[in-house]
């Protein structure tokens, strides 16, 4: 009899098993979801963009392009916030030129979470601590100062003149008045016979 029992008993226990399992996936999902859970609509407000310079050890690597928005608790709120919109952003932009924003482990990278942390702490002081619930980014992206370590067009210019023209381009004034005043040396006395003789036919006998 129990051998009998025994796998009907193991069936029940599946079925309800699969039947419960529905039930605790969407509380785990509940649960993670008020985590992150997306802000209603018309509660954020988009900031302008955001460039911060990316140094290591006082020097300059580049620049972050930064893209966020901020969440408000409210409709209400948000509209306060677009009215502070311009201290707001003066406010970040003074905030990421004054102290580092990079990753201990990645000059070129942002702490998203320390930025955060920051930006939101200058919306609460601004727009109000009740109106504004953090501030969120939507993409960031990296240029280096310097794309690669040798420029292009390594040619010195005179190389790279178009061919017929580099030599009269190139030729130094110096050398181009020293020409100029040989030629007038050469032509010189030619025009001064001619004038010479021009006198003496003209003078009277």
């Amino acid at each position: 009899m129990r051998a009998l029992l025994s796998p009907f008993l193991a069936f029940a226990l599946l079925v309800s098993a699969v039947l419960a399992w529905p039930a605790l996936a969407s509380g785990e999902k509940e649960e993670g979801g008020a985590k992150a859970k997306k802000p209603e609509p018309g509660t954020t407000v988009e900031m302008p963009y955001l460039v911060a310079p990316m140094s290591l050890d006082g020097k300059l690597l580049g620049y972050s392009y930064i893209s966020s928005k901020v969440v408000c608790s409210s409709t209400d709120a948000a509209i306060v916030v677009r009215e502070k919109l311009a201290f707001l952003q003066d406010a970040n932009v003074r905030e990421v030129n004054a102290r580092a924003i990079s990753l201990a482990s990645d000059p070129k990278a942002v702490d998203k979470d320390l930025l955060a942390q920051r930006l939101t702490t200058n919306a609460k002081r601004i727009a109000g601590d009740k109106r504004i619930v953090t501030v969120i980014f939507t993409e960031i992206k990296y240029a280096p100062l310097h794309p690669s370590d040798s420029t292009d067009g390594g040619v010195p210019p005179p190389e790279q003149a178009p061919a017929g023209k580099a030599g009269a381009e190139t030729k130094p004034g110096a050398e181009g008045a020293a020409a100029k005043s040989g030629a007038d040396a050469k032509t010189a006395p030619k025009d001064t016979a001619v004038q010479k003789g021009d006198t003496k036919k003209s003078r009277p006998k």
